[in-house]
């Protein structure tokens, strides 16, 4: 799969009081250019949920490059980096035209809604293996 976007508008409370966005505000953009994507390749969290399993994120790193403000139109991008038999590593990018704003490594893994860890079904695996 190739690289997702996902268009994200600022609004007042994404802001802190000097005008910019609020860092921990990134981290739903980034929650729902992942969900996004994900939807995008058939994968829909509640369907997931039915088999008793979910995604939890394991790790994640981040860097704020720059600051995003009110009414603007950013784009989240997120690509597969690696893949393991029970963890998705995703590179995701905040962006407003061609600037960089925030970048992440995101170490997402699979776990049973029971508890404790799973392995991603085949169906998923497939979507996201690397092309020969």
């Amino acid at each position: 799969m190739s690289v997702h976007q996902f268009p994200v508008r600022i609004y007042y409370e994404d802001t802190d009081f000097s005008g910019n966005v609020y860092h921990a505000a990134y981290l739903k953009f980034f929650e729902r250019g992942r969900t996004e994507f994900l939807r995008d390749a058939g994968i829909h969290h509640s369907a997931l949920a039915e088999q008793g399993l979910a995604f939890a994120v394991r790790a994640m790193d981040i860097a704020f490059d720059g600051a995003a403000h009110i009414d603007d139109l950013l784009t989240v991008t997120t690509a597969v980096e690696a893949m393991s038999g029970a963890r998705l590593t995703l590179k995701q990018t905040i962006l407003r035209g061609d600037a960089v704003l925030t970048r992440a490594s995101v170490v997402v893994v699979a776990i049973k809604t029971s508890g404790g860890p799973a392995r991603l079904p085949k169906a998923i695996l497939g979507l996201f293996a690397p092309v020969q």
